[in-house]
């Protein structure tokens, strides 16, 4: 067995604050963020990109608080090439007892074309601000943007220069997931070889998965010199997504045979991490997706099962509870009691405070009320559906009565609150779950569009909860809302409200910097 302590380590980077909330309706509100931010300390991230201060007040203040509140981890905020980025990023990460700034520049011919820069003001750009950055905090990390598409002897070159400035963490993007694994090991290996004083330094990767390599290339950098590896819990982040945290760090777990680095993740926590993203994201994880997804330890063949009860590592290569996930389904009913339930919920990874609990006691007795068996699926969807009924929400539904069946129009009857004041409606619409949503709409107007709306069951059977996800567009802006109930209409209904209760939290946001107006959706 390989010797731990004597193998390299490996620093894992998150951004799903700051690159995985950039997703078109990954939004996060600041609660959540935090709540994020508080797992991702306890389960070893090293460091945590907290977010973007300068796109917004939201921004900043999350990354603030974050750094207020770290215990471990070293906390980043992301900065463009400008003094005035820098200097809110210093503001915000200052208070952190590990505090980083992160700068970047697009340094390949199409982006240097972008601020039409040539190369010798690029090269002076990067001095100047990488400098500024060093001055201001000793742990700088700077990223040339579109790393993998820029000029081999360029990339030494301002690699060179921002070590020279005082960056002590370089990383070299993938930003349009472009490249593929020999390339990416080729690039760190070539760089450790041609720029002086990069034996000095920490090499980073952070790649796209946008042909499906990220996981991949990234292994391939570490292979070749890389010891720091940037990525998102589930790959949350822009088009195809990021490298997925749980997928690298069990794959050096795993095999660590072939790939012999250490990390400081506890393993035990990830799917607890990933059930709160997809959660508050609003992107739910695909059923076949590595180390998270439903069907990763689940067998259905008849030789799979066989194998399976003779030998768990006949057809599993890692244990369930590895990544946190239970190995018993437990079936919870009405007469379970409160002692149970939190039993329960903290083997799923959910930690309760007694009020929170209280509250989630009376709705799972409602839930069992309605289903006969209640599964940990269940248990977890009721979780999720908490944070889009709870107390603060701007709109929070108090009953809702459909008429539906062959003879038309199908009607609604709703009664919401409204920040705190109760109002009614009565609709009519195409179905029960479009005259759901045209009677919320008369009570909240709004001229967001609708662009997703899906439909999945929790478990089986025809009392099973069904999951419900929208995600809607208002002004260029992406929002998502989620909910559950054995009433697939209701819980369409209490997804819509969710996703309006995020573009509530969303319009508020816009009174600070635009996020629009600086291109931050174009960041690596």
């Amino acid at each position: 067995m390989t010797d731990k302590s004597k193998q390299d380590r490996v620093l894992i980077f998150d951004t799903t604050l700051r690159d995985g909330e950039q997703s078109p309706g990954a939004t996060m509100t600041h609660a959540e963020k935090m709540e994020i931010a508080g797992l991702l300390d306890d389960m070893g991230v090293d460091i945590i990109e907290a977010g973007f201060p300068i796109a917004s007040e939201g921004d900043f203040a999350a990354v603030s608080e974050i750094a207020k509140n770290s215990r471990n981890s070293v906390i980043c905020g992301l900065a463009r090439a400008k003094l005035i980025d820098i200097d809110r990023c210093w503001d915000a990460v200052r208070h952190a007892a590990q505090p980083r700034i992160h700068t970047f520049i697009g340094t390949s011919p199409l982006h240097r074309a972008i601020p039409n820069l040539n190369k010798d003001e690029m090269a002076d750009v990067i001095h100047q601000t990488v400098s500024h950055a060093r001055n201001l905090c000793d742990n700088v990390q700077w990223s040339p943007m579109d790393a993998t598409r820029t000029e081999e002897d360029y990339l030494c070159r301002t690699v060179e220069i921002a070590i020279k400035a005082g960056a002590t963490t370089i990383n070299i993007p993938d930003t349009v997931g472009y490249t593929a694994p020999a390339e990416s090991a080729d690039l760190i290996r070539m760089l450790l070889e041609r720029v002086p004083g990069a034996d000095k330094i920490i090499f980073a990767t952070h790649c796209h998965n946008d042909l499906g390599m990220a996981t991949a290339n990234s292994l391939a950098a570490v292979g070749a010199g890389a010891r720091q590896i940037e990525c998102t819990i589930n790959g949350l982040g822009e088009r195809a997504g990021n490298t997925a945290l749980e997928e690298v760090v069990m794959a050096m777990k795993v095999r660590n045979d072939i790939m012999p680095y250490a990390t400081h993740i506890d393993t035990t926590k990830i799917m607890n991490l990933s059930r709160m993203v997809a959660n508050v994201s609003g992107f739910a994880v695909q059923y076949n997706k590595a180390i998270v997804g439903k069907n990763a330890f689940a067998h259905e063949s008849g030789i799979h099962q066989d194998g399976m009860l003779k030998n768990a590592e006949t057809f599993e290569i890692m244990r369930p509870e590895d990544v946190g996930l239970s190995e018993t389904n437990l079936v919870m009913g009405k007469h379970s009691g409160r002692a149970a339930l939190r039993s329960k919920l903290e083997e799923l990874g959910f930690e309760l405070g007694d009020n929170q609990l209280k509250d989630v006691f009376v709705r799972f007795k409602e839930l069992a009320d309605r289903k006969k068996e209640i599964f940990s699926d269940d248990l977890i969807a009721l979780m999720r559906d908490e944070a889009a009924t709870g107390e603060g929400n701007h709109l929070v539904i108090k009953s809702l009565q459909v008429v539906c069946g062959t003879s038309g129009p199908q009607t609604a009857d709703l009664v919401m609150d409204v920040d705190g004041v109760e109002k009614s409606a009565h609709a009519t619409g195409d179905g029960p779950v479009d005259a759901s949503f045209n009677a919320v709409k008369a009570l909240f107007p709004h001229s967001a569009r609708l662009q997703l709306y899906q439909v999945s069951a929790v478990t089986e059977g025809t009392d099973a909860q069904a999951t419900v996800t929208v995600r809607m567009e208002e002004d260029g802006y992406i929002v998502s809302g989620q909910s559950a109930d054995t009433d697939t209409v209701v819980a369409s209904a209490k997804a819509y409200v969710a996703a309006l209760n995020s573009l509530v939290v969303r319009r508020s946001k816009s009174g600070g910097t635009d996020r629009k107006e600086i291109n931050y959706k174009d960041v690596s």
